[in-house]
């Protein structure tokens, strides 16, 4: 198997704090809550590649290819993959295997999955990018399948991680019927029962499911994206665990002997997107008022301004309380094909204002920043924090927050309506090939899906194409590196920290931290 698939991200050790508490688990302890941080906007496993709605849909659906706590690849619908040629995988399937309405998962269910995934109607951030490379698919029997791929494929296993099975019979129903129900039977370890947006979402386990079989009988995921009712709830034992805990809140929870912390460098980069394509952006003016052309965020001497207008250690320690690591990159260290070369830009305000000058504007100019105020750590705090270090390198700023639900929708709008925004992006492959298709390459079919601010270099694409047809691990990962080192250079974004993923579960209760920070209920154990 390709080296890549069995690299290793970095994590840390899980801090035990266990001591004796309230909550009891046992042989009738068969019902789990969990409190989840950001709301699902769908349960359509091909509607929207957004990790809320991954985590709900890793409990119904599966995947070929399962990625562990680490982002490692193993089995999964799939016993075993290889390469019969540069541009053939044949794979493997299991047998045995039920769909919650009783039919039997074949390839056939793998061929109209595949058949699906490009053309799921309003899909606001698709998962094309992950089957793009798939030219040809051939069932050679119920439990082979082979993939002819344009050219060679080395990440085609990593890339089908992140693609849920369906069953053929629901291949053309709509995001309306799985949200219902109606045409969510997977392969999962638990079956849908309800669906309510912003509220819950509730599971029953599957008692045919063809893996290990999950403790809990039922599950009910709680949406608590308020950080205060998240932590309540957990201290009242009203959920089990918690994730996404809040970083104010992390001394009085290592103090309390009714829980345990769990953590791990994730694969998120939280990171701000601006629009360099608009010749005229919407919010940004001149110091009367009047809409600036061409847009300043277009000139990279602007961008490198704004990165270099941040503090980046200031927002790690005192918004994160440490728990976050500044970023200069894509990806954090300890993931394939992050350049050891990219550090964190410095804090110089006085070399961004020289840099402003140079571009042209020396009296700086107006700016809002707009982001979600509860989907990730700190979201609107971290916006403030930026908004004054941009006012003081002078640009006057302004920061406007949103709802995840409104911001998502918004930002997702064709018309591209923010200026610079604060987004985060998880590498569901975990490696960093998977944020330069996503947020770096220049938008087209299966690239550039979440590249919210358009930007385009044809160099940059050039040495990503290069690097995804490479099958030799070194000279991919060399290519990789190129590929980062330069959209940096040219402030494709502006990253600010990559986090470091922590859960809190009551006593009694473990669960092994996720780089990829899903909630998975089947890996949630009473001790």
């Amino acid at each position: 198997m390709n080296a890549a698939l069995r690299r290793t991200a970095l994590g840390l050790a899980t801090a035990g704090l266990l001591a004796s508490g309230a909550f009891v688990t046992g042989p009738g302890a068969q019902e789990l809550s969990m409190g989840i941080s950001a709301s699902v906007t769908s349960v359509d496993p091909h509607f929207h590649n957004l990790t809320p709605n991954n985590n709900i849909a890793s409990h119904v659906f599966d995947r070929l290819v399962h990625m562990d706590e680490k982002m490692r690849p193993g089995p999964g619908l799939a016993e075993s993959w290889k390469t019969i040629d540069d541009t053939t995988w044949e794979f493997k399937l299991r047998k045995g295997v039920k769909f919650h309405d009783g039919s039997d998962f074949t390839a056939d269910d793998v061929v109209a999955t595949l058949k699906r995934v490009p053309w799921v109607p309003n899909s606001p951030s698709s998962f094309r990018l992950n089957t793009q490379a798939i030219e040809k698919v051939e069932v050679v029997d119920p439990h082979t399948i082979r993939f002819k791929t344009k050219a060679p494929a080395p990440l085609l296993p990593i890339d089908l991680s992140n693609v849920r099975i369906v069953n053929r019979k629901f291949v053309e129903a709509p995001t309306a019927d799985f949200n219902s129900g109606k045409a969510a039977a997977g392969t999962g370890p638990f079956k849908l029962v309800e669906f309510v947006p912003g509220d819950r979402v509730v599971f029953e386990r599957n008692d045919a499911y063809w893996g290990p079989k999950p403790h809990w009988q039922k599950v009910t995921a709680r949406i608590l994206t308020n950080n205060a009712a998240r932590v309540a709830a957990l201290r009242a034992g009203q959920v089990q665990i918690i994730e996404q805990v809040p970083s104010a809140d992390l001394a009085s929870l290592r103090a309390d002997a009714n829980l345990t912390l769990h953590r791990i460098v994730g694969n998120r980069l939280i990171y701000l997107h601006l629009d360099s394509f608009r010749d005229e952006t919407p919010f940004v003016q001149d110091k009367d008022g009047k809409p600036i052309k061409p847009n300043p965020l277009k000139d990279p001497r602007v961008r490198k301004a704004l990165s270099l207008a941040i503090n980046r250690a200031a927002i790690v320690d005192r918004l994160m309380e440490k728990e976050a690591i500044p970023a200069g990159g894509l990806l954090a260290d300890g993931f394939f094909g992050v350049s050891p070369n990219l550090k964190a830009d410095p804090f110089d305000p006085d070399q961004a204002k020289k840099l402003l000058a140079a571009a042209g504007h020396p009296n700086g100019f107006k700016l809002t920043i707009h982001g979600p105020n509860d989907r990730y750590l700190n979201d609107e705090k971290i916006l403030q924090a930026v908004g004054q270090m941009f006012s003081r390198a002078g640009i006057d700023t302004q920061v406007a927050t949103l709802p995840w639900s409104k911001f998502a929708s918004d930002a997702s709008n064709p018309k591209y309506s923010f200026s610079v925004m604060l987004v985060g992006w998880g590498s569901d492959t975990g490696e960093v090939s998977n944020p330069l298709r996503s947020l770096v390459a220049t938008v087209g079919p299966g690239r550039g899906v979440s590249n919210r601010g358009r930007y385009s270099n044809k160099e940059v694409d050039a040495l990503l194409d290069q690097a995804l047809a490479t099958v030799d691990d070194g000279k991919r990962e060399k290519l990789l590196w190129q590929a980062s080192e330069l959209a940096m250079k040219d402030q494709a974004l502006i990253p600010l920290h990559y986090q470091i993923n922590i859960w809190a579960t009551r006593k009694g209760i473990t669960y092994a931290p996720r780089a990829d920070e899903n909630t998975l209920a089947q890996f949630v154990r009473p001790q």
